[in-house]
């Protein structure tokens, strides 16, 4: 949301400044010099990246309008989740969630989180990890190099469509240029004719460069960082992931391993552990399982 605000603003700030200088907003309607750039810059792109980064392009920019999913919120449903999960097997044994890590989708734990489920990433994080665990045979290094592998290769696959839009916006710049020089040949062209004609087709060559560089750093190169940070948050979500399953599989009660997650959750959105704890107990089964672990 606040992308999609902050793109207004540029534009309004831009267009005001234009109109208080006395300027004629039709002069900066020229449809032949959009085509230019933007069709040359979808061009580079198609041409630069293979269908799947092209894709993901579109669902990042998707992501960043709708804005950051990783809220404080999420987290807490997260370690709620995994603690109601992380308590079954402490009481039964690895085995009582082996439907649950193989069919995620009919899970109770799964279901009762369905932003979790949605996301596919983090499901096969999880799952992968316990079902490594249900196995057994696997020593906790071995298990803790898995995931940093896994989430090295996540992360540089989430930089790769931000890396191609980046590209695509540092391009507009040098392709608003090749609309203004199209413009001047235009203009050449008509030498001899009405000054006013000229006059039409020389501000239209140089509202080729102008869209060029307000494309880059007022649209596509904004965007690009955004997508950025959101990568950023889902690396971020991962590793959380990663304390509390590393610190249940090498031993800890599982209100432990959630309060060693909440101390890797970032500070702007990290919950208190008063409102973790209430969170965690909140039903009645959850509750019996902390007196439970307590007494123990």
């Amino acid at each position: 949301m606040f992308a999609v605000i902050g793109i207004v603003m540029v534009f309004c700030a831009v267009i005001g400044g234009f109109l208080m200088e006395q300027g004629q907003i039709a002069v900066l309607l020229q449809p032949s010099e959009l085509v230019i750039i933007a069709g040359a810059a979808a061009g580079t792109m198609l041409a630069a990246n293979p269908a799947h980064i092209l894709k993901a392009i579109g669902r990042g920019i998707s992501g960043v309008l709708r804005g950051s999913g990783y809220t404080r919120e999420r987290y807490l449903q997260t370690l709620k989740m995994m603690y109601q999960m992380l308590n079954k097997v402490r009481k039964e044994g690895m085995l009582s969630i082996e439907n649950d890590i193989e069919k995620p989708s009919t899970s109770i734990f799964f279901k009762s989180n369905p932003e979790f489920l949605a996301d596919h990433a983090a499901v096969d994080f999880v799952c992968d990890t316990l079902r490594t665990g249900l196995v057994g045979g696997v020593e906790t290094f071995d298990v803790d190099q898995m995931l940093e592998l896994d989430m090295e290769v996540h992360h540089k696959e989430a930089h790769l469509p931000v890396a191609a839009l980046a590209t695509a916006a540092d391009a507009m710049p040098g392709l608003g240029i090749v609309a203004a020089v199209l413009g001047v040949v235009v203009t050449m062209g008509s030498l001899g004719g009405p000054p006013e004609e000229i006059g039409r087709k020389v501000a239209a060559a140089l509202v080729g460069t102008f869209l060029g560089i307000l494309l880059c750093y007022g649209v596509a190169g904004p965007l690009s960082a955004h997508m950025a940070k959101i990568a950023e948050d889902e690396n971020s979500y991962l590793h959380v992931l990663r304390v509390l399953l590393m610190a249940f599989l090498k031993g800890s009660a599982p209100m432990i391993a959630i309060e060693m997650a909440r101390r890797a959750i970032p500070a702007r959105v990290r919950p208190s552990f008063i409102e973790m704890e209430k969170h965690c107990k909140s039903t009645p089964a959850a509750a019996s399982a902390a007196r439970s672990e307590a007494a123990a």
